[in-house]
């Protein structure tokens, strides 16, 4: 099945650093701002927020670079929602370049904010179904690979 969520860049000359390819706190960059697109994609986007008076939060992150990009070269960033439950999102990011390579991979956990009160809450009744919705979409594919991943030096 096609994921219904994504978001699409050209690497700008200012992300390019001394090696010649994206940086590394730019991958990140475009994940953050793919994972804003995500939220606005599932009734958060700056009218819902304030309707709500609701937001989300970033908890933790995990980020394989597998491929360099580089100046002007295009990618696609698409979204899995993993898990979920009242207030969270497992939530897992794949940027492809155009020839539809697999480049990095971002594993994330957010948590919905309340803003009035400043504490996580349950997700609003409209996005917590977008987001069942978003995961029954994807909820019999494969695990991603990069999924869980720890960080190591492998000891034989």
């Amino acid at each position: 099945m096609e994921l219904s969520f994504s978001y699409k860049q050209t690497v700008p000359s200012e992300w390019v650093d001394y090696n010649g390819h994206m940086n590394d706190a730019e991958y990140n960059r475009a994940f953050s701002l793919a994972t804003d697109a995500f939220i606005d994609h599932i009734g958060l986007d700056e009218q819902g927020r304030e309707h709500y008076q609701y937001t989300i939060f970033t908890l933790e992150t995990h980020t394989c670079y597998l491929k360099e990009m580089h100046e002007g070269k295009e990618f696609e960033v698409t979204a899995r929602v993993l898990d979920y439950d009242v207030k969270r999102i497992h939530l897992f990011l794949t940027m492809s370049n155009a020839d539809g390579e697999v480049v990095a991979t971002l594993e994330e956990m957010l948590m919905g904010i309340d803003q009035n009160e400043g504490r996580p809450a349950p997700f609003p009744n409209e996005t917590a179904e977008k987001i069942a919705a978003e995961y029954q979409a994807v909820a019999d594919q494969e695990r991603p690979k990069q999924l869980g991943r720890t960080i190591g030096i492998r000891r034989k």
